[in-house]
């Protein structure tokens, strides 16, 4: 077997050779990587979160955010470019930490950085900020006065590992609110923070100390604490226990902005079950479960599909069935650890054990799994998780309406559904799966690729992350007879 090492993370101001570091190892196929990580103490921390808090205020606060746009556009290039040395490393290393299919992760990268590039940025500080302008400096308020937006004096990030390459959402968030930020690598992807910050460091060198990236193990002890203290701003990824137990640790002046579990699901009108559309949009379908093996906060767990048309539901089943199997002979599905399999086994059992009319369909070794139910809209089973890896429940019903107080019994939970649909249905859907508490509403087949500068769980990427500054309009009208020029 051949043995890899590599160095993560990214600390700024600290010497390696003063900093413990401990590995982390992953095997696949003839690879044993040996990742080593760094094990920081409290005063190391405290002193790394001095570090990039100067290097922001020398550098990263002053920067427009043009400036910084065109920095993150240029990383984003080299990302996607199949020759660039950080690249071929994401290409030749995430599928080993990950477990993924190598081209899946390929693909999914390249859709994942496209959203980065400058004109999609451009519209991700739009969509928060009505005048862009207040990020640099005061604007002019409608309402009289001028107002300006603050990023966090210290953002600190606790990233999830479950998709490769999460981490770079809310690391771009901090950049365009020039915040500066420490991350905490999740031991399941420790790599790509680290990579991508020495990357920034490389395109645009003025941000090379405006960043750090960290590791400790668990919830972590005393370092842990350190950084938290020094945050005013908190962003967390992860399951709920997770966030519950790390919002309990905040100082109550701390800012907490927590992404836990969702549940997706999908909705499939009568109008796209025709002969020639229901095929594709099985494929669709298909493709939102296969990507990264449902493990996104928006990966589908349930197909509600309108009978009536000339496709029935059953026949819908059997196409995203058939498409699965395709997609598992082309990408196919990680090697499941033993808690992991089990959990399918159980689900699986489940739906053949059930008092419902349900049907397991294909073969139950098979590396996915598709439940068919067949039931009135006045019993309709609860929306619940599927054991992931490619496992899904697809439901008949008469109307997709009589499904929504269903889904909306999960309200705490819910974040995407995916619909397709005709533009009449698609708005009437929308307007009542809002009220239940869906807060994305994607086309299927999109599910699972959100696009830039989507309301990440129905809140502002980067509103949330600022304090907004006003002068008022008083303050601005006794300035006038104090200018020189009013005498």
């Amino acid at each position: 077997m051949r043995l890899e090492r590599i160095q993560a993370g990214y600390l700024p101001g600290l010497k390696d050779e003063d900093v413990r570091w401990q590995s982390l190892l992953f095997e696949r196929d003839d690879v044993r990587l040996e990742v080593s990580v760094p094990v920081l103490g409290a005063e190391q921390m405290q002193a790394l979160a001095r570090h990039v808090r100067a290097a922001a205020d020398r550098h990263l606060r002053a920067m427009p955010v043009t400036e910084i746009i065109d920095a993150i556009d240029r990383a984003m290039a080299r990302l996607l470019d199949r020759n660039d040395i950080y690249r071929q490393q994401a290409e030749a290393w995430l599928p080993v930490v990950s477990g993924y299919d190598a081209d899946m992760v390929r693909l999914g990268l390249t859709g994942f950085f496209k959203t980065f590039r400058a004109l999609q940025l451009k519209r991700f500080v739009a969509e928060d900020f009505a005048n862009p302008g207040v990020l640099d400096g005061f604007q002019p308020a409608a309402k009289g006065g001028a107002v300006r937006a603050y990023g966090p004096e210290l953002l600190v990030h606790s990233w999830a590992g479950n998709v490769p390459a999460l981490s770079l959402w809310s690391l771009v968030c901090g950049l365009l609110v020039k915040a500066p930020s420490i991350g905490k690598l999740a031991s399941a992807e420790p790599l790509f923070a680290g990579w991508f910050a020495r990357l920034l460091a490389e395109v645009h060198p003025p941000l090379a100390d405006c960043l750090a990236v960290v590791w400790w193990s668990g919830a972590g002890g005393e370092e842990a604490d350190a950084l938290y203290a020094q945050a005013d701003t908190v962003l967390a990824y992860g399951g709920n226990q997770t966030l519950d137990a790390l919002r309990q640790r905040l100082p109550v002046t701390t800012r907490f902005l927590p992404h836990g579990h969702k549940l997706g699901f999908g909705m499939v009108a009568r109008e796209a079950l025709d002969t020639l559309k229901a095929p594709a949009l099985a494929r669709l379908a298909a493709w939102d479960m296969m990507r990264y093996d449902q493990q996104g906060c928006y990966s589908p767990h349930v197909f509600y599909v309108e009978r009536g048309a000339a496709v029935p539901p059953r026949a819908f089943a059997d196409y995203l069935a058939a498409e699965l199997a395709n997609l598992q002979r082309r990408f196919p599905r990680r090697a499941l650890e033993l808690e992991e399999g089990t959990a399918v086994a159980r689900w699986q059992q489940g739906v053949e054990w059930s008092a419902q009319p349900h049907t397991l369909i294909g073969p139950a070794d098979a590396a996915w799994s598709v439940a068919y139910h067949e039931a009135q809209d006045a019993d309709l089973p609860p929306l619940t998780p599927t054991a992931l890896y490619r496992s899904i429940a697809v439901i008949a019903v008469d109307s997709l309406d009589a499904a929504v107080p269903i889904v909306a019994q999960q309200r705490d939970f819910l974040q995407t559904a995916g619909v397709a649909a005709g533009p009449e249905t698609l708005y009437r859907l929308a307007d009542r799966l809002g009220a239940a508490g869906v807060t994305r509403i994607a086309a299927i087949g999109s599910m699972s690729m959100p696009e830039a500068g989507w309301h990440h769980d129905g809140r502002f990427n980067l509103l949330d992350l600022v304090r907004m500054t006003e002068i008022e309009q008083s303050a601005e009208l006794a300035a006038q007879p104090l200018a020189a020029y009013a005498d």
